[in-house]
């Protein structure tokens, strides 16, 4: 459920936005996501992406809370968001908790030094944030890629692929058509945060 930003009789547009593109960075406006998944990033002068955050519904991004430059809002899936202009802000106090501890926890699923625990705690971490309770564990329906996974933890594409299948055969993680994945979250209580 998206939380109410603004007095119900205002008529705010909603913009769609496809998979792979760019929320534009507006000045004195932020973006409350109504529906998909953004990813927010940064460049190094390395020319290495580096993921900020993974941001869904009832989440709010924008250039405005960052002192990152350059700042992306790059949509993983298909995004449906509405602008929240600067005189709206005041209402923003629980949004803004969530952004701080949603970062926190993903800056901490980063810092593992094995690869391996880091994209278990990532999957756990996304099935419980994005995904929905099944009777074998979480479904992850996001249909991410093995580079997008990668992007996201700074490593290898061939990395993910090698360690997915590894999950797999451990019993914890199950495949399914179109990129989705359940979690079983019985047999990956040790990567559990």
């Amino acid at each position: 459920m998206t939380a109410q930003l603004i007095a119900p009789k205002m008529h705010i547009p909603t913009y769609a936005f496809s998979r792979y593109s760019i929320l534009p960075n507006r000045t004195n406006t932020l973006w409350q996501i109504n529906k998909g998944v953004v990813q927010t990033l940064t460049i190094l002068d390395s020319g290495d992406f580096i993921t900020l955050g993974l941001w869904g519904p009832g989440d709010i991004v924008g250039l405005s809370l960052s002192n990152t430059y350059p700042y992306q809002m790059k949509c993983l899936t298909s995004v449906e968001v509405v602008p929240v202009m600067f005189e709206h802000w005041e209402n923003l106090a629980p949004q803004l908790l969530t952004i701080v501890q949603s970062f926190e926890e993903l800056t901490i699923i980063r810092s593992y030094k094995l690869v391996e625990e880091s994209l278990a705690r990532l999957l756990v971490w996304l099935s419980k944030k994005f995904g929905y309770a099944v009777d074998q564990g979480h479904l992850l329906n996001l249909q991410l890629t093995h580079q997008d996974l990668a992007d996201i933890l700074g490593t290898s594409r061939v990395t993910v692929t090698r360690l997915l299948k590894q999950f797999e055969e451990q019993g914890w993680l199950q495949r399914l058509r179109k990129k989705q994945m359940i979690i079983s979250e019985e047999e990956c209580w040790y990567y559990q945060i």
